[in-house]
């Protein structure tokens, strides 16, 4: 059996015979929102020279250099009334670029493995530049959350564009889509779903149309905390989260998540055992990882992006203990 089928077979809840593993890396770290030539070359270079040095099970495309959605409405808000003025751009030039990141990496690599592009929730997005003009996207929703709403849903028909063409065009198998709990303890589960959640759904519900293979990244960066079950009905084929953070183990989530794939298991910082820990600690780790989650319907990764001098050989390590179960 190939990777491409090994792992998408996986995303379906089949039988395998043997678990996938899959990590990832920023390959810019210093450029993440800086889109430049020189970034975006590195970007693809990173990605060859993890394809070459791991021959990963699958590869999660990183938008390194594209984490600045270009709608400048954004740049000009200072106060919730402001979020009125923020609708919808089409950035094609900003999306084009995308595809052809996205082509240039599924030429290299589609034949032989499934690929998936980040992508984020427009809420991250909107989050992200406020921040560089010193304005607390929380507190906006709690002064007007029904602005915020249709802010959200506004940039969100741009990113279900990006969505949609980075699958068909790009030739990804799907997007891995990166959403997070609004870290402000005034809006609860039900603000969250009524306020927030309609424009992942816009995203979300692109990429499905465009393709059935996405994978919904609920992010506990840095320490956030997430009430996981807020995403339980989000369509998506296979749900990654931060086990270490949440406190909730790959079969916990089985269940919040209807049985469908699960991705992750490891933490991801470089207090984590995937970065401190010897050959023998890794393999019993993952061995107890797949004793309490079982093999079906499981993908081993970790919480999120992992250092980036992370050994190679420490994946492989969780890859030998997976195969010989």
């Amino acid at each position: 059996m190939g990777k491409r089928e090994l792992v998408l077979d996986a995303f379906d809840g089949k039988r395998v015979e043997r678990v996938p593993v899959g990590f990832w890396f920023h390959f810019v770290p210093d450029g993440l929102f800086e889109e430049t030539p020189e970034h975006i070359q590195k970007n693809i270079e990173g990605h060859q020279a993890f394809f070459d040095g791991f021959h990963p099970d699958f590869l999660k495309l990183m938008s390194d250099g594209y984490f600045t959605y270009p709608n400048p409405a954004i740049a000009e808000v200072r106060s919730a009334a402001d979020l009125k003025k923020i609708k919808a751009v089409n950035p094609e030039e900003w999306i084009a670029k995308q595809v052809a990141l996205v082509k240039e990496l599924t030429g290299r690599f589609g034949k032989e493995v499934a690929s998936f592009y980040n992508i984020f929730s427009p809420a991250t997005y909107l989050k992200w530049q406020l921040e560089q003009v010193n304005v607390n996207f929380g507190q906006l929703l709690d002064e007007d959350p029904q602005s915020t709403k249709e802010a959200l849903l506004e940039i969100a028909s741009d990113i279900g564009k990006l969505a949609d063409s980075v699958i068909k065009e790009g030739g990804a198998d799907g997007i891995y889509f990166s959403a997070q709990n609004i870290q402000d303890s005034k809006l609860d589960k039900e603000g969250y779903l009524k306020y927030v959640a309609p424009a992942e759904l816009v995203v979300l519900e692109a990429a499905q149309a465009a393709g059935d293979y996405n994978i919904l990244h609920v992010c506990g960066y840095e320490g956030a905390r997430n009430d996981l079950t807020t995403y339980a009905d989000y369509p998506s084929k296979v749900i990654n989260w931060a086990v270490t953070v949440e406190g909730v183990s790959l079969k916990e989530g089985k269940k919040i998540f209807g049985g469908r794939t699960v991705l992750g298991g490891f933490g991801n910082t470089e207090k984590d055992i995937l970065y401190t820990g010897d050959k023998e600690s890794i393999a019993n780790y993952t061995k107890e990882l797949l004793k309490d989650a079982g093999t079906q319907g499981v993908i081993i990764g970790a919480d999120c992006t992992i250092p980036g001098d992370t050994p190679y050989e420490h994946l492989e390590w969780v890859r030998e203990a997976a195969g010989a179960i």
